[in-house]
């Protein structure tokens, strides 16, 4: 019986697969259409939908296509650059010579001091003969070797680099003045071993800085400005009224933490940290502290409150102390009174009539309408600490400030006859600014603001002036035995110096102002203030005593190569 009804079954089903069986039936045959076209419909659809993502399909494998010929060009047209040598192409060909310009001014300068003074401090270029100004510690020699680094000098920079492991001795009766000694000699040795990884740098830094130590045992921690580095017995000038000088007490500060974190002994960084401390307990509401501090007491003396000499590089290093330790909390007091110090700068501030030339004042009691060229380190100053203030009003109204006082400062230069500034300037209603000092030494401090400003705004204007002061100084400054200062700028006689510095800062910073950003780029390097940059590194407060008194080796920031332009920082 089941498989009777199976069967029964099976013939109902095949009748609806039967013609005959819709043509008596015109709504089931409607039916069946609809349904047939409906389906037609949805498989032609999606037949469309295929065609139409293959040739989607097509064309992304085009472009991949191209884009892998693309890659294969540029793999053969640099297979056998590295990627650091990449970074020396000069796009702007003014640019390109105006380094080189630079750069050749830089092996004059260096070949002179090569031939009549090798190894003294410094040249004599009118007599051909050098001069131990420093107590004979090879001041050009250490202060020019970052540069000879950078600028790719390498045939002087290990010749120099032999003078220093083989001739260079700190053990000598002489009162040093512990600030230049630092800057000069602990910050481009600390310098050089940071860009070349050569540990003979950092033995010989750590040498001559264990001898200035002695200068920080007083009873407050502010240390006394002149010590005998043989003896390590300290002082103050006698000028000075047996006070501490603003700038030389607060000045080493990034130079002896830098060499805490390098060598592992946490006492440099504990000397300068105190001077800080100190200073911080009573700082003043306005943040300008007089140049004259009583080293027993910490209690600052009646006296000028300059932003040139004697009082510049203390609110220059409270800024780069904080870029130095990577802007932390343990660093945080240093921004907190440079920007109480910024703020007691504007009240410094001054316009001269009838050109509009925004200066800053001296003030002793009363405002001084006075400025130093020392001074113009201000511009530069002001931009790299700009862009740090919590409120972008505050950053923008001191970056224009900074324009403002590079523009007096270029003026400086632009006033004279000979386009070289004096070293400082007066200024008096109705008549702008006139030369007061009017000898010029070669000084960096404008030339260093151009360099920030430039990096730091991308504006070209600021390569214009740095090279029409560059051009000044070839034409006054420059002769057959090297470069010398003026006597007068009016006049244009000349001096028989070749100041250090000359190389250390002013054409360091000339050629960096045409360098690539990316040669000593500003957010891994910190200038101290003899232009020596050292690395910024972690900030360790604990300084891991375990490696106190043990070398830390470091491979180079660079590679040492053939290069066009200089040394590009590696990361």
């Amino acid at each position: 019986m089941a498989r009777n009804k199976l069967v029964n079954g099976s013939h109902g089903i095949w009748k609806y697969f039967n013609p005959a069986f819709y043509l008596r039936r015109p709504r089931r045959l409607a039916l069946l259409i609809i349904l047939f076209v409906s389906v037609s419909m949805v498989v032609w659809d999606r037949q469309s939908l295929s065609r139409d993502y293959q040739f989607e399909v097509s064309k992304l494998n085009e472009e991949v296509l191209r884009l892998q010929q693309m890659l294969e060009e540029i793999k053969s047209v640099t297979e056998d650059v590295s990627v650091n040598s990449l970074k020396d192409v000069q796009e702007d060909p003014v640019d390109a010579q105006r380094m080189q310009r630079v750069k050749e001014a830089m092996i004059h300068a260096w070949s002179s001091y090569e031939k009549y003074a090798w190894g003294q401090d410094e040249l004599q270029p009118q007599t051909k003969d050098g001069v131990d100004s420093f107590g004979g510690l090879g001041a050009t020699m250490i202060d020019a070797l970052d540069t000879l680094y950078i600028m790719g000098l390498d045939e002087q920079f290990q010749k120099a680099r032999e003078w220093v492991a083989s001739s260079l001795d700190f053990d000598k009766d002489y009162a040093a003045s512990m600030f230049e000694t630092t800057i000069r000699v602990v910050g481009g040795l600390l310098s050089a071993y940071d860009l070349s990884g050569d540990k003979i740098f950092l033995e010989k830094a750590t040498d001559i800085a264990d001898r200035l130590l002695p200068a920080w045992d007083t009873q407050s921690g502010i240390p006394y400005n002149i010590i005998n580095l043989k003896h390590g017995n300290a002082h103050n000038p006698t000028w000075a009224g047996g006070d501490s000088i603003l700038a030389d007490s607060g000045t080493e500060q990034l130079e002896f933490i830098a060499l805490s974190q390098r060598t592992g002994d946490p006492k440099y960084q504990q000397k300068v940290e105190k001077v800080i401390s100190v200073l911080n307990k009573n700082f003043p509401a306005d943040g300008l502290l007089p140049i004259y501090i009583n080293p027993d007491t910490a209690i600052p003396s009646y006296s000028t409150i300059t932003f040139g000499a004697m009082g510049d590089s203390f609110y220059e290093y409270l800024l780069k102390v904080w870029v130095f330790g990577n802007k932390t909390s343990a660093v945080k007091h240093y921004r907190d009174m440079w920007e109480k110090s910024m703020n007691g700068l504007l009240s410094l501030v001054r316009k001269s009539t009838p050109s509009s030339f925004t200066y800053i004042c001296e003030k002793n009691g009363n405002l001084i309408d006075k400025m130093d060229e020392l001074a113009c380190f201000a511009p530069g100053m002001l931009a790299l600490g700009a862009s740090g203030y919590s409120d972008p009003a505050e950053g923008k109204k001191f970056l224009s400030l900074a324009e403002e006082l590079a523009w007096t400062c270029y003026n400086f230069y632009q006033s004279t006859p000979t386009k070289l500034a004096g070293e400082n300037y007066f200024f008096n209603s109705g008549s702008d600014m006139s030369v007061g000092t009017s000898w010029n030494i070669l000084r960096p401090e404008t030339v260093e603001s151009l360099f920030y400003l430039w990096r730091l705004t991308g504006n070209k204007t600021y390569q214009e002036w740095g090279w029409n002061i560059f051009e000044a100084f070839e034409k006054n400054s420059r002769i057959e035995s090297g470069y010398v200062g003026l006597k007068d700028v009016n006049t244009g006689v000349k001096d028989n110096k070749m100041q250090s510095f000359f190389l250390a800062e002013t054409l360091k910073y000339l050629y960096l102002l045409f360098s690539p950003t990316t040669v000593i780029p500003l957010d891994e390097w910190v200038f101290n203030t003899e232009a020596h940059p050292l690395k910024i590194k972690p900030r360790n407060d604990q300084v891991n005593l375990k490696q106190s008194n043990k070398v830390l080796l470091r491979k180079p920031a660079f590679r040492i190569r053939q290069r066009h332009y200089g040394r590009i920082t590696k990361k």
